[in-house]
């Protein structure tokens, strides 16, 4: 994906592109640009890497709306845990109570806005 990230950033042009593994958000004040952007990335993504956007997952919105990556969506001033993330985890400590999985829930959960979760899930804040 290093290729990716060369493209994107020096022949798009994208001043604000993160990316994680397969997961990327390039963020822009211009609308337009973006919507001829996505092509581009697509085509790119495509013919040099053989991978495919997700059309289920590609969106252009505005900050306000929030940004949803990697399981969070990030606003200006916090972050919340994505709903199906949310979903996810509380039906697999349904199915499993071990230390593990819940030790790893409470790591992640350090990393938004989720007092209300960690009580419903353990009983307790932090």
């Amino acid at each position: 994906m290093n290729e990716f990230d060369q493209f994107v950033k020096h022949k798009l042009k994208a001043k604000y592109y993160i990316r994680y593994a397969d997961d990327f958000v390039v963020l822009s004040q211009d609308k337009s640009w973006l919507e001829e952007l996505l092509p581009k990335a697509g085509d790119f993504l495509e013919e040099r890497l053989r991978l495919n956007l997700h059309p289920d997952k590609v969106f252009i919105k505005t900050l306000n709306s929030g940004v949803d990556f990697l399981g969070w969506v990030h606003f200006a001033d916090h972050r919340v845990l994505r709903t199906t993330t949310k979903q996810r985890m509380l039906k697999r400590l349904k199915i499993s109570q071990k230390s593990e999985t819940i030790s790893s829930y409470q790591g992640l959960l350090k990393h938004g806005n989720t007092n209300k979760l960690k009580i419903t899930m353990f009983g307790k804040r932090d």
